[in-house]
């Protein structure tokens, strides 16, 4: 029973990151066996996460054709970006209020030095792990406990989103440069300046990828 529970739970997991890293992309239909095969287990652990991942709204159950995994919601994103937008920008203006040392920023300034390299060499699945890290860091610089966890709840959804988009969308070459001078607004303690600098970054790329999940959702699959 344990051995049941834990691959339960450990399908359920893995099949969860597959979808929110965009492995299984949106609107694609999967057997249980095929899943299965893929996490090195049998039916019945597939099955069970599969009913969990129905309930969490990321799948349908489709007799004799499996798992079909639902769409990126372009109205569920717009939604979320607006409260990201809000309190992504607030943590912004907290840690710039913190007078953090520049050896405090260290881990915010690897991130965007990651951002650049990786657009050089046009990586853009390394690009956007290291736009996740910024943003993990930047809410974490904050210093609002309560702000970080409501964000990490969203932060899955827009990981799948982003999965989905990646290659769609515009070279983000405005958005290393809109996270260099939020760095810069922090360093130098200007809290206005990183707020603003950073809600206006959250709201073009909102409606960046409202537009491309709008024009691009697999209506019908």
């Amino acid at each position: 029973m344990q051995d049941t529970r834990s691959n339960s739970e450990r399908a359920t997991t893995e099949l969860r990151e597959m979808i929110f890293s965009g492995a299984l992309p949106p609107g694609s239909d999967h057997l249980e066996t095929e899943l299965a095969e893929k996490l090195g287990m049998s039916r019945t652990p597939v099955r069970e996460a599969a009913l969990t991942l129905r309930a969490q709204g990321l799948v349908e159950l489709r007799p004799r054709r499996g798992l079909r995994i639902n769409p990126v919601s372009a109205k569920d994103m717009a939604d979320i970006y607006d409260i990201l937008t809000e309190l992504e920008s607030l943590a912004a203006a907290r840690a710039a209020e913190a007078r953090y040392s520049r050896a405090d920023l260290a881990t915010l300034a690897t991130a965007i030095g990651d951002m650049t390299e990786a657009l050089a060499q046009d990586d853009l699945r390394a690009w956007a792990n290291a736009d996740d890290r910024f943003h993990r860091e930047l809410v974490r610089l904050g210093g609002n406990a309560r702000l970080s966890m409501i964000v990490s709840v969203m932060r899955d959804q827009v990981r799948r989103a982003r999965a989905t988009t990646l290659f769609i969308r515009p070279k983000p070459t405005q958005s290393n440069d809109d996270h260099r001078a939020v760095y810069q607004a922090i360093a130098e303690g200007d809290p206005k300046t990183a707020h603003d600098i950073h809600h206006a970054h959250r709201l073009h790329a909102r409606d960046m990828l409202v537009s491309l999940l709008e024009k691009h959702q697999f209506h019908g699959l």
